[in-house]
């Protein structure tokens, strides 16, 4: 019997053959990880802290400002909690105080404290809260882009010319205060309003972009930023942080009235579908164990698994495996004699070529389904010519 075979590869795929197989995939894997960290690092290097922090090189930040003034002779301090701004603020009328709570965390109260340390406040993008505490005299009125002209008496913006304009407006809108209204951009929308008090004035800014790393050399942007804060000996700059939060407040305290019974209704919900989706009625296992499996049973579920994952190398292997070990019996072998052996064998009884039963026990592969038919009808074939030839 001779078997026609094309394929003389082995039959199990070696570590060095599936290593190949996955360097493509591992190669893919690591291009994407090295991708990410470098998006990483790119954006953690690009942030720098929150817009307009004094303390901050990126774009947004305003650290070129603040150096630039503490070479020009000013006493820059910057302050993250109040008690820290109450202890840099040595006297009110030689320290100009710049607030920027960029998280909205001071309360009235605080805000107020901190007005009262300075007569020279400025503020940059306040909140609602900031205007209605310190300048309720002022309210906001939209958003402003674009280049703004110089249009008061103020010092700093007659100097600036122009400035960069994006950011904020604010309207004035009790007349009967005094207010220096600068950077018209529409009808009665300023960017830069300051009001006058009895105990000092109150200077608030929309137009913060004009302060930035990224925007602080162009136009008259420098003049003005260097002027508006430069008027003074000293400046302090307070960027509210956590640590100005009253810890004395529970969860409880901060959150709405309605999360406490929120989050025990998930409770209560998630014991229910606990208990519905473990629930148990019965024996997991109906027959008594052990139970006995039919051989033709384990064939068909293995062959479903084979086919249902197109591994038809790994078929013909279980296939050629039985063959061996029955021609080996036929052959007066022993258990532990080799494939080679068994080739040697085989040959010798058919009389077939050594090369072409090598090819059918050991070599070839399948490359597709017919070819799986093909050599498990070969298989057969020369069981039965073995069988028949050294039958009596």
């Amino acid at each position: 019997m001779t078997a026609v075979l094309d394929e003389t590869t082995e039959v199990t795929p070696t570590l060095r053959v599936t290593a190949r197989r996955w360097v493509s995939w591992i190669a893919i894997g690591i291009v994407a990880i090295a991708v990410a960290l470098v998006s990483f690092a790119a954006v953690g290097s690009g942030s720098g802290g929150p817009p307009l922090d004094p303390e901050s090189p990126a774009p947004t930040g305003t650290m070129a400002l603040v150096e630039v003034l503490r070479d020009q002779g000013v006493d820059v301090t910057v302050t993250r909690s109040l008690d820290d701004t109450i202890d840099a603020v040595r006297s009110a009328d030689d320290t100009t105080l710049v607030l920027h709570d960029v998280s909205g965390i001071l309360d009235g109260d605080q805000l107020i404290n901190a007005a009262s340390l300075t007569s020279s406040l400025v503020i940059l993008d306040p909140y609602f809260s900031e205007l209605r505490a310190i300048a309720p005299e002022v309210a906001h009125a939209g958003s402003v882009t674009g280049i703004l002209d110089a249009d008061c008496d103020l010092g700093a913006v007659e100097r600036a010319g122009t400035i960069t304009g994006d950011g904020v407006g604010f309207r004035v809108i009790d007349d009967t205060v005094e207010a220096e209204r600068c950077f018209e951009s529409d009808d009665d929308v300023f960017s830069v309003i300051r009001v006058e008090k009895a105990d000092g004035d109150v200077t608030v800014v929309g137009a913060t972009t004009a302060m930035t790393n990224e925007a602080i050399v162009n136009h008259g942007n420098a003049a003005f930023a260097l002027g508006l804060l430069g008027e003074r000996e000293r400046l302090v700059w307070y960027v509210p942080s956590f640590s100005d939060i009253d810890v004395g407040e529970s969860d409880a305290d901060l959150s709405p009235a309605w999360v406490i019974a929120v989050m025990i209704l998930l409770v209560i919900v998630g014991i229910a579908a606990a208990v519905w989706r473990g629930r148990r009625f019965g024996p997991l296992v109906i027959e008594n164990l052990p139970v006995t499996v039919k051989a033709s049973e384990t064939m068909l579920g293995r062959s479903r698994l084979y086919a249902r994952s197109s591994s038809r190398l790994r078929a013909l292997d279980a296939l050629r495996i039985g063959t061996i070990d029955r021609l080996a019996t036929m052959c007066g072998l022993s258990r532990h004699a080799t494939v080679e052996e068994v080739i040697a064998a085989v040959a010798a009884v058919t009389g077939g070529d050594i090369q072409d039963l090598r090819n059918l026990l050991v070599g070839a592969q399948p490359r597709n389904d017919r070819d799986l038919i093909a050599y498990s009808d070969a298989l057969l074939t020369l069981e039965r010519d073995v069988a028949r030839r050294l039958s009596p």
